[in-house]
């Protein structure tokens, strides 16, 4: 039984990351080593890429490609104004 349910908990972990990548397609507006710049529909999509970003041949402006990207936060602020549950003033 603890076997496996470690197996099931190895399991979700390494699949939990894959659930949060994203794609977009779109031509290449610019690329650098720190960026590229995607059309997407009528909007420009600009993502920061790595040493450790793949790539698979050699992009160039006009080129259309597919980039998988995933959404990590950064840094969190509280803003003051929210209510706490449980915790009425009277």
């Amino acid at each position: 039984m603890k076997r496996t349910t470690m197996i099931l908990a190895t399991a979700l972990l390494l699949a939990s990351p894959l659930a949060m990548a994203y794609q977009a397609t779109g031509p290449v507006l610019e690329v650098t080593d720190s960026k590229i710049v995607i059309q997407k529909g009528k909007e420009k999509w600009e993502m920061a890429r790595d040493a450790g970003t793949k790539v698979t041949g050699d992009v160039k402006v006009g080129d259309k490609v597919t980039v998988e990207y995933k959404m990590t936060a950064t840094s969190i602020e509280v803003k003051s104004g929210g209510k706490a549950k449980g915790k009425d003033k009277k």
